[in-house]
């Protein structure tokens, strides 16, 4: 473990005024979105897809790193350079998911555990030799009620990225920890802040346990909102104020950054939010984004498979990237939007 390289890329993947696109879906979440426009999940499709945003001229201005999924770490643009140098030329850092998707939990079959542990340490030495500069894995927290998630699921999320961590730094990769609390439900905002309270608490307890440097991580984590089916959104005050209640209580000072996910928030929602929590800055931490459809969702419309049309859908995700670079530093306003 090199903790003098694991300290310097954190920093850079969490740099004033820009953030992290995760694109990082797995095939069938491809599948998924392309439907959306009617073009087929073919591997080429899906690495003319990746190009549009890989290529994006100026990209390092608004990106720092981009999460890749295994597939795309070994793509390249249509002229024949690999992703990963596309990305760093572009002074972008390329990342890697290596979560191996969800499994039902013993005991508790409404619940999810996330799987990838097995050979992880084999398959972060082959990303490291792609180019992996940092890696992400995903604990999945749903709200259900007052019984779901159990005290057991979020303690064994939390055992397991704190594994995962330690497995990434001692292969010099810095690891992105994102254990998300679900939007899905009718849960009350409030409801989602005692989850996200008791997550956040669960990781830093295993990360710290299991010797993980702090200054070598990046968090990942939800935004507090209310469920998407509980009715009233919340206002950007309201998701800061409740937010950073949460990080102030439990976020450790050595912490180089947080990178939300936008968890299905609308675009310029997303934003907003990032914007008012930054506003009530400077925090002790960078607090930036990494967002995968809050970028990526008006660029593909705009695509939607066509060659001419990849000039306007940069033009699009690059917009977003800018406001979103512009809202975390606090600098973000409705007015931009339409310059």
């Amino acid at each position: 473990m090199n903790a003098d390289v694991l300290k310097r890329v954190a920093k850079q993947m969490v740099a004033p005024g820009k953030g992290i696109l995760a694109a990082d879906e797995s095939t069938s979440t491809v599948e998924k979105r392309l439907a959306q426009v009617n073009v087929p999940s073919t591997e080429e499709n899906r690495r003319a897809w990746r190009e549009v945003f890989f290529t994006s001229p100026g990209i390092g201005e608004y990106i720092s790193g981009v999460i890749l999924y295994d597939e795309t770490i070994r793509q390249s643009d249509s002229k024949g350079r690999p992703f990963v140098k596309v990305l760093e030329e572009a002074g972008v850092l390329p990342g890697i998911k290596v979560d191996q998707g969800l499994k039902e939990m013993d005991g508790s079959p409404l619940e999810k555990l996330t799987k990838g542990l097995d050979g992880l340490p084999g398959r972060l030495k082959e990303y490291g030799g792609l180019g992996a500069k940092f890696a992400k894995w995903r604990a999945v927290i749903t709200i259900d009620g007052n019984t779901l998630p159990s005290d057991a699921n979020i303690r064994q999320h939390a055992k397991d990225l704190a594994a995962y961590a330690r497995a990434c730094q001692e292969e010099g990769i810095v690891p992105m920890v994102e254990p998300e609390v679900m939007m899905e439900g009718a849960h009350t905002m409030a409801r989602c802040e005692e989850v996200s309270r008791k997550t956040l608490t669960a990781v830093f307890e295993e990360l710290q346990s299991a010797g993980v440097l702090l200054e070598g991580i990046v968090l990942k984590t939800n935004m507090i909102v209310p469920g998407k089916e509980s009715g009233p959104k919340a206002t950007p005050d309201e998701v800061a104020e409740a937010t950073l209640r949460v990080f102030k209580d439990v976020l450790p000072a050595g912490l180089p950054g947080e990178a939300f996910l936008s968890g299905g928030q609308a675009e310029v929602e997303a934003t907003e939010n990032l914007n008012a929590i930054n506003q009530r800055g400077p925090h002790p931490w960078a607090i930036t984004f990494s967002f995968g459809r809050a970028l990526q969702g008006s660029a593909l419309k705009i695509w939607s498979g066509k060659a001419e049309n990849v000039a306007a859908a940069q033009k699009a995700f690059l917009h977003r990237a800018k406001m979103n670079g512009l809202a975390a530093e606090g600098k973000y306003s409705s007015e931009m939007e339409s310059k």
